[in-house]
């Protein structure tokens, strides 16, 4: 569980990224109806998971965070526009989020996309007004766009649209379904690893994910696996991981330093996205805030249609455990980043 310390901590970092945000969106020359719907959706609360993230990285390499917030506040916008658009009828077709209606369902699909495409191009309005230099915001503008673009987010979705439909882009193979004989393999296979090994090794090295098929598992059973996990890499790992190398960017970080933050940053993204998963299974929608049972609904490749429960949680552990590792370098000051990579797994929202 976490400590009372890092809950509290957590808790100030949130409200300074809610002050940030708020700030930013002041001032600017927008139609009413845009402000209301970019507002309406950028200030539903949340965790706020990623522009915390670039905090505590900053400040663990020694940044100040005034030169902080405005990365910080940048990426949650981009994750906000990824959420309207996920939302939207020709995706998943939510209907709540962050415990209310959808942008869409609020504001009608046109506004929704519009107030999307909005934030996304505010966040490098944001950065390109930091107080950090010139050569500094061109950077935190690359690792953005790339995180956020074809190769990263954006690709990410597009796996994941694909999959839903049977099809593996890309990887000439037909696609795995979740349900029926395929996933009745796979949790087979999953089931049939010692406690010590389970699932968890088809993925928890972030060297070989869907690069080294040589880990001893048949291709049959892991083919889907291995699949979601490269989705999840560019869906939902890219942006987390991004938010680690903005703050090491901040905070003047080697090339050395920036790798194991950036390697932090993809484990406990796709821990993230494992928990998630679990929850969607287990949740409840009061706490969630959303509908569960929703990637069954649609067909989505997931974790536990794969894996069963409880190789899912495994796997997610071994993956909090990769990213403590990958910063026990810091020494004693990793520590609030150690917690949250804890968090991520035991949250039950």
């Amino acid at each position: 569980m976490a400590t009372e310390g890092f809950q509290q901590h957590l808790k100030t970092l949130q409200q300074q990224v809610e002050a940030a945000l708020l700030r930013s969106l002041q001032g600017r020359p927008w139609p009413q109806p845009l402000a209301q719907a970019v507002e309406y959706s950028l200030m539903a609360g949340g965790k706020r998971l990623r522009p915390v993230l670039v905090l505590l990285a900053s400040d663990l390499c020694g940044g100040l965070q005034a030169a902080a917030l405005s990365p910080a506040c940048a990426i949650e916008m981009i994750h906000t526009y990824s959420l309207i658009h996920d939302d939207l009828p020709a995706m998943d077709n939510d209907d709540y989020r962050r415990g209310r209606l959808t942008s869409h369902r609020v504001f009608g699909e046109a506004l929704a996309i519009l107030a999307g495409d909005a934030l996304l191009t505010l966040a490098f309005e944001v950065v390109g007004e930091s107080p950090a230099g010139a050569e500094i915001r061109a950077e935190l503008s690359t690792v953005l766009a790339k995180a956020a673009g074809g190769a990263g987010m954006v690709g990410g979705q597009v796996l994941d649209l694909e999959a839903e439909r049977g099809r593996f882009p890309g990887t000439g193979e037909s696609g795995v379904s979740v349900s029926g004989p395929a996933a009745a393999g796979a949790t087979e296979v999953a089931s049939s690893f010692p406690a010590g090994g389970s699932a968890g090794e088809i993925v928890p090295n972030l060297s070989c994910f869907g690069e080294n098929p040589a880990n001893g598992i048949p291709v049959s059973a892991v083919s889907g696996v291995e699949h979601l996990s490269r989705i999840h890499r560019m869906k939902t790992g890219a942006l987390i991981a991004a938010s680690l190398e903005l703050g090491a960017v901040v905070g003047g970080a080697t090339a050395e330093q920036r790798l194991q933050l950036r390697h932090y940053g993809l484990c406990i993204g796709l821990a993230f996205q494992i928990a998630d998963d679990v929850l969607d299974v287990t949740g409840d929608a009061t706490r969630l805030g959303k509908t569960p049972g929703r990637d069954v609904d649609l067909g989505k490749l997931t974790y536990p249609a794969l894996l069963g429960l409880e190789a899912s949680r495994r796997q997610a552990e071994t993956l909090v455990q990769e990213a403590c590792d990958s910063v026990s370098h810091f020494g004693p000051r990793s520590g609030w980043l150690q917690e949250l990579a804890r968090f991520i797994v035991e949250r039950d929202h």
